[in-house]
């Protein structure tokens, strides 16, 4: 994993205003050059010079090219962790299942729309760095996710040594992941099977039919 001090300021203190707008304009910079390249075309100073600053002020801020990933990284998982807080029908929600697809949609409507996440997170960039920020952040997208479900729907007890969102996560994504590999997009059909993929794991745990909760 990327080192505290890989990405800077580390203290609890937030940027002043001048550094925040900076470091957007880094982030920025470095998304654009991600969707279009892929990983193996950034680095500090391709980042410099496409957002048209000194490699020093971007050095100032990121340390390293994985600490501009991991920074790229979070902001994905914010969109996802913001799809998981937009309002849900309770009305409209049959059974668990209408919950899980409606989830699955709402992320995949984020890596249809976001090149820089499917790079990230969905292409085969080799980056260990990455790769364990992703897992830290599916551990957090996943408790947040149990809680929306257990909002909706009164859960069994599930097992404390098995983290079973974070699993059904990772799975879809892995069936995405193949999709972006062979065809450099999530086709409709691979998204499709994601989705089936992500509801059979929970279905490993979840009973066809849970009780709905009366209210919200």
């Amino acid at each position: 994993m990327t080192k505290p001090d890989d990405q800077k300021p580390v203290s609890g203190r937030r940027p002043r205003a001048s550094s925040q707008a900076r470091i957007a304009q880094i982030l920025a910079a470095a998304r654009e050059l991600l969707a279009g390249q892929g990983v193996a075309g950034l680095s500090i100073y391709s980042v410099a010079e496409h957002a048209r600053i000194p490699p020093s002020s971007v050095y100032h801020f990121f340390a390293s090219v994985p600490a501009l990933l991991n920074a790229l990284t979070a902001d994905v998982h914010a969109a996802f962790r913001a799809s998981l807080a937009e309002p849900v029908d309770h009305d409209r929600l049959g059974c668990w299942r209408d919950l899980s697809r409606l989830v699955e949609q709402r992320m995949l409507a984020i890596y249809q729309h976001d090149a820089a996440a499917r790079q990230l997170i969905l292409a085969q960039h080799g980056l260990s760095e990455v790769t364990q920020a992703d897992h830290q952040h599916d551990i957090e997208l996943a408790g947040l996710m149990q809680v929306l479900f257990e909002r909706h729907f009164e859960l069994p007890t599930l097992p404390g040594d098995v983290d079973v969102f974070a699993l059904a996560l990772e799975l879809g994504d892995r069936v995405y992941a193949r999709s972006v590999h062979l065809h450099g997009s999530i086709t409709p059909r691979m998204a499709e099977e994601g989705i089936r993929v992500f509801d059979a794991y929970l279905a490993l745990y979840l009973p066809p039919y849970l009780p709905k909760r009366m209210q919200i």
